[in-house]
């Protein structure tokens, strides 16, 4: 990947975090670029790294290989038509991390055939550990499906899906998903402080119980089921607790919740094919 020069075009955290990752994973900064109309943004990245930066989109895109769209949904129709004529010129990977947008609604609005991989980065990407799914149209390479690994890897996990349509499911699990275990430790924390914990006692075990149950099962060998029965003792306090939550429907609300998501995902890829 010696080769690979990546251009971000928008300057924000999860800009941000790409940037700190790649640097961090072994890419020269001098070999990544950014452009943003936000002086200020571009200071902060600079504090990152001593990455290039400037505020035309265009002149960016002649300097690269890879371009990665780093801008709310909501404009990157109007940003996607004014890099049109670049993209077209000098062809390079283009990689979009705006949920909503479809590969399509991308393509059709750069204009040409562009190689374009949509993916779907989680905010635990802000420190390195997020859970990213990438999907790829007809026209990226074997090659430049690499360069989207890669560039993903330096925040987390990355994995490929075949179909653009599961990448709504992915944004139900995934790209949701902090905000599910988010409350479920903050129930915890509360019934810990209901019971009368403090609440830095409450946080602190609360937080440091999701941290290792979540390394214990990347670490094992089982599912995550096997795991949650060997915890659970006949008879014993887990049990009972585990009882509670399965005869409450948890299972069933979280089945519930994140279909809701996912069709809430197909409703605003929609509503902004329509803008």
């Amino acid at each position: 990947m010696e080769d690979m020069r990546i251009g971000f075009i928008g300057g924000g955290n999860m800009a941000s975090s790409i940037i700190g990752g790649l640097v961090a994973s072994g890419i020269a900064a001098e070999k990544i670029w950014a452009s943003d109309p936000n002086t200020e943004s571009l200071a902060k990245l600079k504090d990152v790294a001593a990455v290039n930066t400037g505020s035309d989109n265009n002149a960016l895109i002649a300097n690269v290989n890879v371009v990665i769209l780093a801008v709310k949904p909501q404009i990157m129709k109007l940003v996607a038509s004014d890099i049109a004529d670049a993209v077209k010129t000098h062809q390079p990977l283009v990689i979009s991390i705006a949920a909503g947008v479809t590969s399509d609604s991308l393509a059709n609005w750069l204009g040409g055939s562009p190689a374009i991989v949509r993916c779907m980065p989680n905010t635990p990407a802000l420190v390195r550990s997020g859970a990213t799914a990438l999907y790829a149209n007809t026209q990226v390479s074997d090659l430049q499906r690499q360069q989207a690994t890669t560039i993903l890897e330096a925040v987390g996990l990355a994995l490929w899906v075949e179909q653009e349509s599961q990448l709504d499911a992915v944004t139900a699990v995934s790209g949701s998903g902090p905000a599910y275990f988010f409350l479920v430790m903050e129930a915890m924390q509360a019934a810990g402080r209901d019971m009368g914990l403090s609440n830095d006692v409450a946080k602190q075990l609360t937080l440091q119980t999701a941290l290792g149950a979540a390394q214990m099962a990347m670490a094992s060998d089982v599912d995550v089921a096997e795991l949650r029965r060997r915890v659970t003792s006949p008879k014993g306090t887990t049990e009972r607790a585990i009882n509670t939550l399965e005869e409450g429907g948890l299972r069933q609300l979280f089945a519930q919740a994140l279909d809701g998501a996912r069709v809430r995902a197909e409703e605003l890829a929609i509503e902004l094919e329509g803008e």
